[in-house]
């Protein structure tokens, strides 16, 4: 009786193929895992960096919408010392200044050196006098007119200047308006006394009939 042998299976050659099966699985899932963590580390680096960059964008904005102390304080300081100026010369017009006065006692004594030669009572209070006060009242004339136009000029400075961040500060118009209102009361008294509104000049009087 022939028999014929049975075919045996070899183990070496059943786990070769499944051993090259999952080789072949392992090969197509590293690269999308590759890709998966690349692009995860990208988005780390993305969310790591954001926080940094908008807090430099707002530094920077801070620093732009951050007012300068310096500049704060230069603001209004041109304005104030010539509103104080005006407020000065106010002052001088009506109390008098040493320029008139040593303009007063000029014209007094050139007209002594008129008269010292004769001339009548009349000719002697006008020329010693009269000419003396009526300078007086020109010297504080003129203080009073640049007080005026100094006050004003401050007051209307911001309507044709350039448009400032801040609004002209309130002490300066305080002072600037004083300024204006001493100007104004020096030109009317030094016009009152400059055309002898106040007080005429002293008139001599009439020699008596012998």
């Amino acid at each position: 009786m022939n028999t014929t042998p049975s075919k045996t299976t070899n183990p070496d050659e059943t786990a070769a193929p499944d051993a090259a099966a999952t080789k072949d699985t392992e090969t197509k899932d590293a690269p999308g895992t590759s890709s998966e963590a690349d692009d995860s580390a990208t988005a780390s680096d993305d969310l790591a960096t954001r926080p940094e960059d908008d807090a430099a964008d707002e530094g920077i904005q801070d620093e732009d919408l951050e007012p300068d102390p310096f500049e704060r304080a230069r603001h209004g300081v041109g304005a104030g010392a010539a509103a104080v100026v005006s407020a000065a010369l106010g002052v001088v017009a009506l109390t008098g200044a040493w320029s008139g006065r040593v303009a007063a006692e000029r014209e007094t004594l050139i007209g002594q050196i008129k008269t010292s030669g004769g001339g009548s009572a009349a000719q002697q209070i006008s020329e010693i006098y009269g000419d003396a006060w009526h300078t007086t009242a020109l010297v504080n004339g003129v203080f009073a007119l640049l007080a005026l136009l100094v006050g004003v000029v401050v007051l209307v400075r911001p309507a044709f200047g350039a448009h400032a961040d801040r609004p002209q500060p309130a002490w300066v118009r305080a002072v600037a308006l004083a300024g204006v209102a001493l100007g104004v009361l020096g030109v009317l008294i030094s016009a009152g006394m400059y055309f002898d509104l106040f007080a005429s000049l002293p008139s001599a009087g009439t020699p008596a009939a012998g």
